[in-house]
């Protein structure tokens, strides 16, 4: 399978790195030069529990020489995806299938008006992944989920296709006829970390060393859930706690939330997205959000402080 992935910092090297180590042809889109010259030069380095290897890999900061592709998995950040999509429209072909494995609310639709909705699937990952440095990566892909399906829920062959080659990776994957529900599932867990290690700036290790931390984070997550039932949304998740722990079941403590990520680089986060989309279909729904409006506020206030933003 001829596969790009734009948006290919620490979690789309990790996924792009064991399907590339499955035999298929990845290219990896960052807009970074120093990272693709760093991958160019002496391949992907992936450090799994402690240990680097290399893995040689295509890299490139824009589509211009990739061609038509098969897959392209999107995992740029939320506010970068209809300047990226656009971009790329030279690599999708009738038959290319779009998937977004992006936190978050609402990328499927910007995706769709760009492309078709018939090239769309959304879809989920549990895996993450932690930049060291240019080229240089932390993977968590291993025992975390991906979950991907059809916007209208039918079981599709592409998709059907699509989780065997990323099993075949290494990468979990099944296919869900729910994937509004998976959708909000990964969401909780986004709610559960991502403002609070932006706000507090620890690591995963640190982060579960608190427990005021664990009250608020379940205190959002149900907020979260009660949005969702409120929209008649199917979840998984059946109780709050469940996410807190998911999120970072199978991570080293040195582990670090997207959202603080994107902070240590100079970026504003993805808050509107997460808890900020809880915010929204709370208010649209009739149901309070005050936990996730004070962590949004935090969030935007870091932003301010650190990126004058």
């Amino acid at each position: 399978m001829k596969i790009c992935v734009l948006g290919a910092g620490a979690l789309g090297c990790a996924i792009g790195g064991v399907l590339t180590e499955a035999g298929h042809e990845v290219w990896l889109v960052n807009r970074g030069q120093a990272h693709v010259d760093a991958m160019l030069q002496r391949g992907l380095l992936m450090r799994e529990a402690g240990v680097d290897r290399t893995v040689p890999v295509r890299a490139a900061t824009n589509c211009d020489a990739i061609g038509v592709v098969d897959l392209v998995i999107v995992l740029v950040k939320s506010f970068h995806t209809r300047t990226v999509i656009e971009s790329a429209r030279g690599i999708v072909g009738p038959d290319t299938v779009v998937l977004s494995l992006q936190n978050g609310l609402g990328h499927e639709d910007i995706l769709a008006e760009v492309v078709g909705r018939e090239h769309v699937l959304a879809g989920k990952t549990y895996a993450g992944g932690v930049m060291l440095a240019p080229g240089h990566i932390i993977a968590g892909t291993k025992g975390k989920e991906t979950i991907i399906g059809e916007l209208d829920g039918h079981l599709s062959e592409r998709a059907q296709a699509i989780a065997a080659a990323f099993n075949q990776a290494g990468l979990a994957c099944e296919v869900s006829e729910n994937i509004l529900g998976t959708m909000w599932d990964k969401l909780l867990v986004n709610v559960a970390t991502g403002a609070l290690g932006a706000v507090t700036h620890l690591t995963y290790g640190d982060l579960y060393d608190v427990p005021e931390i664990e009250d608020c984070a379940v205190a959002a997550v149900a907020e979260a859930m009660a949005v969702a039932r409120a929209a008649g949304v199917r979840l998984s998740t059946t109780e709050p706690r469940q996410a807190w722990v998911k999120a970072s079941a199978g991570l080293p403590p040195e582990f670090k939330v997207s959202m603080l990520q994107s902070l240590e680089k100079g970026s504003v986060t993805e808050v509107d997205y997460v808890n900020g989309a809880v915010v929204r279909w709370g208010r649209k729904h009739g149901v309070p959000t005050p936990t996730n409006l004070a962590l949004v506020a935090c969030v935007k206030g870091v932003e301010r402080k650190l990126l004058g933003k």
